[in-house]
């Protein structure tokens, strides 16, 4: 079974360039200096369409998590644990926290501020996903 891929659009396309070269990238406005995740084609705060990017510290807390045990994933063995992580920089990702087992999850292996770092599974030459793990 093959892995979900995301789609990638002119949008996105400055953000997966970045995961493929080990950095996260958030999308900015040149306009009014504001950050947004996910990224769009105008800045939400001033209407703008001059986009541009930073490079994120990859350092957050878990601001909520849940453990997937169904439905199936393609290309994924299931469970999983997909975190909501709170960037240093104010904003909101999610993706799976990778190192941490979701059966010990009742065991308090994950809580909320907990502090988490983003790493890199670089899938094929045309993906590499950001992943978290406890920093």
């Amino acid at each position: 079974m093959s892995l979900t891929r995301p789609m990638i659009s002119r949008d996105s396309q400055f953000f997966w360039d970045g995961t493929a070269l080990g950095e996260l990238r958030l999308q900015s406005c040149n306009a009014c200096d504001s950050l947004r995740f996910p990224p769009g084609p105008a800045c939400p705060d001033c209407g703008a369409l001059d986009r541009g990017h930073v490079v994120a510290s990859g350092r957050g807390t878990v601001f909520s998590y849940v453990v997937h045990r169904h439905p199936p994933v393609p290309g994924k063995e299931l469970p999983i644990v997909l975190v909501l992580v709170e960037l240093d920089e104010g904003l909101r990702m999610l993706g799976e926290l990778v190192d941490v087992d979701a059966d010990d999850i009742e065991a308090g292996a994950v809580e909320i501020g907990m502090p988490v770092q983003v790493d890199f599974n670089r899938v094929d030459d045309d993906l590499t996903l950001p992943i978290w793990r406890r920093a």
